[in-house]
């Protein structure tokens, strides 16, 4: 096993799964406010699940995405 290839695997993994998950969130907060279901001033709870499934591996992360 290569330690610098899995770390450059690892990064392009990650930074590709937070450029698309911040826009999917973006256009999601923003349809939702055109649509009046949002007011601009919520805090919105978020899960993000990490999955190896051949590993059996499941990482969550938990948070608030504050929208003011």
């Amino acid at each position: 096993m290569n330690q610098e290839s899995l770390n450059l695997s690892i990064r392009q993994f990650l930074k590709q799964f937070g450029v698309t998950a911040q826009r999917e969130i973006e256009h999601a907060v923003e349809a939702a406010h055109a649509e009046g279901r949002l007011r601009g001033d919520e805090t919105l709870h978020a899960t993000a699940t990490l999955r190896l499934a051949s590993l059996g591996v499941e990482h969550v992360v938990e948070g608030e995405i504050t929208l003011a």
